[in-house]
């Protein structure tokens, strides 16, 4: 029967301010990839991203908004996160619209700012205790509307926890942080500048580890990177439209996300309204369009790989829906297979 659970959880980020419910829970059903909404929990004013800590009960979400706070939530009972600590806690810089946790830190990315947050994660797993370290970017870029300044988007560790990196749509670059585990969280180490204009907003790294996707807003356009992680290097090698030929009007990619085996990637094209879909060639960073598919509505915001790896979820934030796919297991494509509801989604992560 689909949807019955089989013991795995989603869960929906969305904006509130533009009547989203707060964090949905759906339960999935790993065989047919089925969502069933479950519940709600809007106590945090537009948790927009979500992470949740590996190997742990806990999830995390943003509070995007000028006062940009971060929330932690138990999931001691999965389908019903619980608010830990007093609440929402500063993160001391504004608009956060990305966040991860590594290193026994929760590290926020601050669009609006231009800077990265780092905040100490207690063994309860609520956050704070400590006034949180701010690291400003500072820079800009040719696009006068979107890059007067620097606009940190996102935040990854690198897969040995060694190194955090910020993609920057304001100043065309990807910033890198060192990792220290012995106290101080974020130590600046180097900047890799991208393709002038590209506005860079998300990342993901290869699981061999050594090359890293980026994704551009401004510049549709998905860039292959080799990745020393010894040093803390990165450096652009190739990009590739996430267009389809021909395509025109205006169009900002928003997610990217890889497959297991570092085959295959898919990228959420908002103004398009499609994913796109890439055969990856990790020796030289490269990456080839198979093709685009619809998202199954508008503005997908978010795209992500289900439990199994065997469908993928799309975001839509504009028509208010998480659309899932079934994907074909030897091109990727993705062929639509449902939808449930979620009004101004923005995020979906799997527990």
């Amino acid at each position: 029967m689909a949807g019955t659970g089989n013991g795995q959880w989603a869960y929906f980020g969305s904006f509130t301010a533009d009547g989203g419910r707060g964090i949905t829970t759906a339960a999935v059903d790993t065989e047919s990839g089925a969502l069933t909404v479950r519940g709600h929990c809007d106590e945090v004013v537009n948790p927009s991203y979500l992470t949740l800590a590996p190997g742990s009960a806990f999830l995390y979400s943003v509070s995007e908004q000028d006062e940009g706070a971060v929330a932690a939530y138990s999931l001691a009972e999965p389908g019903a996160p619980r608010l830990l600590g007093d609440g929402p806690v500063s993160v001391g810089a504004s608009g956060p619209t990305h966040l991860t946790v590594a290193a026994g830190q929760l590290f926020t990315a601050n669009y609006t700012s231009g800077s990265v947050t780092a905040l100490p994660v207690r063994s309860d797993g609520s956050v704070g205790g400590a006034e949180p370290a701010v690291r400003r970017h500072s820079g800009s870029g040719p696009n006068a509307d979107r890059q007067a300044g620097p606009h940190a988007h996102a935040v990854v560790a690198d897969p040995r926890w060694h190194w955090l990196l910020s993609t920057d749509l304001g100043t065309d670059s990807v910033w890198v942080y060192r990792l220290d585990h012995t106290g101080a969280a974020l130590i600046p180490h180097g900047q890799a500048e991208l393709t002038a204009g590209g506005g860079p907003r998300h990342l993901a790294f290869h699981p061999a580890g050594e090359v890293v996707y980026v994704v551009s807003e401004l510049g549709s356009t998905l860039t292959g990177c080799r990745w020393d992680g010894e040093s803390g290097t990165l450096r652009p090698v190739r990009s590739v439209s996430t267009r389809a030929p021909g395509a025109h009007g205006e169009n900002y990619p928003s997610a990217l996300t890889l497959s297991a085996d570092g085959s295959t990637a898919w990228v959420a094209n908002r103004g398009d309204d499609t994913i796109a879909v890439f055969r990856l060639d990790p020796e030289e960073g490269g990456a080839e369009l198979v093709g685009t598919v619809s998202c199954g509505g508008r503005w997908p915001r978010d795209l992500v790989l289900g439990p199994g790896g065997r469908h993928l979820y799309a975001a839509n934030e504009v028509s208010g829906e998480v659309v899932w796919f079934d994907l074909d297991p030897v091109t990727g494509v993705p062929k639509r297979a449902g939808a449930v509801s979620a009004p101004a989604v923005s995020c979906v992560v799997f527990g």
